[in-house]
């Protein structure tokens, strides 16, 4: 069976380590598709509801505190004079007047205010940002979100009756356990990996590149158990050449070459080694062809690394036919949002970056037709803290806990808040340090809010909407089940 010859192949590549058939499998871009499920009787039937992830994560720890902020005066909740008195004095807070105003029916219609960076006055924009995706019901955000090992109130994390995340406010154990998916340990795989693991034979029987696919190198996100991703470059790299074996290019001379080493292949396919090499090479020269043709697309992507990576992103979207890819997940990253000094103007201009490039790929999917069918979210480290780090120039923020993420797309149920309530009995938390939303206690307590929607209750959404059944979550999210809400509502999972 060619399931048994890939498993083989499998250990005797790991085996052989550094030996040539590893080294000339690598230079195949081979060891991706090893890991991927049988295709001995692929259908050449791909299914017609396409769909795709996308995360976009924000390395470092965005501070959500100026990201999503009160624009009312309802003295009932945290409002904006409250946002303004911790923050006015140390120069953090963003001028009233500046927000981009949003309305959200489960504050009452009370209206929220997004960070200027997420309109059209930026420098160097290309279009008018992600701002008025949200008045066209095409964005959304998921509020008071963040690593937890279970419900937890502030009075359980203060006497320590319910266990805390793993290594809270670090940034390696908190980026682990973002992409990871679970907080109590330390992950060797990423939900998004373990979610390719699963859906990759029903979704993708005749895909000819992996399910996931990072932008932005080797990250935990995209590693499932059986499951390797396809890495590619944010440019440099057109993607016909993605998979192109070395050593064949399209000279009439290299042509007959390779016409040679094909017919090699096929001389003794009796060994398992052989023929599962073949297999594979066979796998990847079919998905080398099918990059050769254009996959240009028609939307102007901003010159930046994360504008690259999401243009790479749309250009294997617009190849999903030839590749026989019925379902994808990818990754992209964008730096720089450990702000402990010189936050303003640095938060502003990653801020405007994330912005104008989730809007220009948003923007092409409506041009392919298919922006209800891919989905873009956020994630990061953590938040920030409330109370400022420093003052003036320098002025920044620390390490926290709880963030808002958004999510952009054609599929999102309605422009709104979404998540677990908090102590107020609304989504959004009560901005007072040492209040009941707040970790820290005491004189000296910063502002960190503690998550009442666990990353796994966000991306458990996420993957029922992608087609993971809710019978299958737990595979997923090994610690779904200490929490009550799957589906927090913000995506129609498919019937």
């Amino acid at each position: 069976m060619k399931q048994d010859r890939r498993e083989f192949l499998m250990r005797s590549g790991c085996a052989l380590g550094m030996t040539a058939l590893a080294t000339q499998m690598r230079h195949f871009g081979l060891m991706s598709a090893m890991a991927q499920e049988a295709k001995s009787e692929r259908s050449d039937v791909v299914p017609n509801d396409y769909r795709a992830l996308v995360c976009v994560f924000l390395a470092g720890g965005n501070d959500g505190n100026n990201t999503l902020i009160p624009n009312h005066n309802d003295a009932t909740i945290s409002n904006y004079g409250v946002y303004s008195a911790a923050r006015s004095a140390q120069g953090l807070a963003i001028a009233q007047a500046s927000l981009l105003p949003i309305t959200v029916p489960r504050m009452g219609g009370l209206t929220y205010g997004l960070h200027p960076s997420f309109g059209p006055g930026v420098a160097g924009a290309i279009n008018n940002g992600i701002h008025e995706l949200w008045a066209q019901g095409k964005m959304c955000a998921v509020t008071n979100v963040g690593t937890l090992v279970a419900p937890m109130t502030r009075a359980q994390y203060q006497n320590g009756s319910v266990r805390k995340p793993y290594q809270l406010y670090s940034h390696s154990d908190q980026v682990g356990q973002y992409q990871g998916g679970r907080s109590d340990t330390e992950s060797f795989t990423g939900w998004g990996g373990r979610v390719a693991d699963l859906r990759t034979s029903p979704d993708n029987p005749s895909g000819l590149i992996p399910m996931i696919t990072s932008i932005s190198g080797a990250q935990l996100f995209t590693a499932g158990q059986t499951t390797l991703p396809l890495a590619i470059a944010d440019s440099g790299t057109s993607l016909a050449n993605v998979l192109n074996p070395q050593g064949f290019s399209s000279s009439a001379a290299n042509q007959a070459r390779l016409a040679a080493f094909n017919s090699l292949r096929t001389i003794d396919l009796s060994s398992q080694v052989v023929a599962a090499a073949s297999d594979i090479t066979n796998e990847a020269m079919q998905a080398n062809a099918a990059l050769q043709t254009s996959q240009e697309v028609t939307v102007v992507f901003p010159n930046t690394s994360l504008g690259r990576q999401l243009k790479q992103v749309a250009r294997l979207i617009k190849k999903r036919t030839d590749l026989s890819i019925n379902r994808q997940v990818f990754f992209v990253q964008i730096g720089g949002f450990d702000t402990h000094n010189g936050q303003i103007t640095t938060q502003a201009a990653q801020l405007g970056d994330v912005s104008q490039s989730m809007r220009a790929f948003y923007d092409e999917m409506v041009a392919q037709g298919v922006a209800d069918k891919v989905t873009q979210f956020t994630m990061a480290d953590f938040s920030r803290t409330f109370n400022p780090a420093s003052s003036g120039g320098n002025v920044g923020s620390d390490h926290a806990w709880a963030n808002y993420h958004f999510v952009v797309g054609g599929g999102i149920t309605s422009a709104d808040f979404f998540g677990i309530n908090t102590s107020n009995g609304t989504p959004f938390p009560t901005l007072t340090m040492n209040g009941p939303d707040d970790a820290d206690n005491g004189s000296n307590a910063r502002g960190r809010w503690i998550p009442t929607t666990s990353v796994e209750q966000y991306a458990g959404t996420l993957a029922r909407w992608f087609g993971v059944p809710a019978g299958n979550l737990s595979s997923v999210f090994p610690l779904i089940g200490n929490f009550s809400n799957t589906d927090l509502g913000f995506l129609v999972p498919p019937a």
